[in-house]
C-alpha cells in the first residue's frame, strides 16, 4: 500500500539537528500534543500540533519558504524535534492555516482493528 508522500516537499536527505539547536528545542517537548488515531479504509491518521512558540526555535532549513510551513518531515528529523510515535508513521502534510500542525498517517495495523491487506 503506497503512502504517496509528495518527496518534492521534502529535504532531499534528513537534516539532522546539532546538539545545540536540539538544546533549543527541549523546553518545548514536554507540550507536544498527539491527537487520538483516527482511521478510513486505507489509512490511520493522527496529527501532532507543536507548541506555537517551537517554531521559531526550529532552524530555517525546516521550513518550505513558499507555503510559510514545515516542509514534511523525514522520521528522523521528526524524531529530532521530539516528536514521538511508533515506527511506521509518515509525516505527509502541513495544515496550512495552523502551520504547527503536522499531520501524520501510516497504513492500518491489527492493533487499531483493521487488517493490514497486502
Amino acid at each position: 500500500m503506497s503512502i504517496d508522500i509528495d518527496f518534492t516537499r521534502r529535504n532531499k536527505k534528513p537534516r539532522l539537528l546539532s546538539d545545540p539547536e536540539k538544546d533549543k528545542l527541549e523546553e518545548f517537548i514536554d507540550n507536544i500534543h498527539y491527537s487520538s488515531r483516527y482511521n478510513d479504509d486505507q489509512f490511520e491518521y493522527r496529527h501532532v500540533q507543536l507548541p506555537k512558540a517551537m517554531l521559531k526555535a526550529i532552524p530555517k532549513d525546516y521550513f518550505d519558504n513558499g507555503r510559510g510551513t514545515l516542509k514534511l518531515l523525514w522520521e528522523d528529523e521528526w524524531r529530532g524535534l521530539g516528536i514521538t510515535q511508533s515506527l511506521g508513521w509518515e509525516h505527509y502534510e502541513v495544515h496550512e492555516p495552523e502551520p504547527h500542525i503536522l499531520l501524520f498517517k501510516h497504513p492500518p495495523t491489527e492493533e487499531a482493528g483493521n487488517i493490514v491487506k497486502e
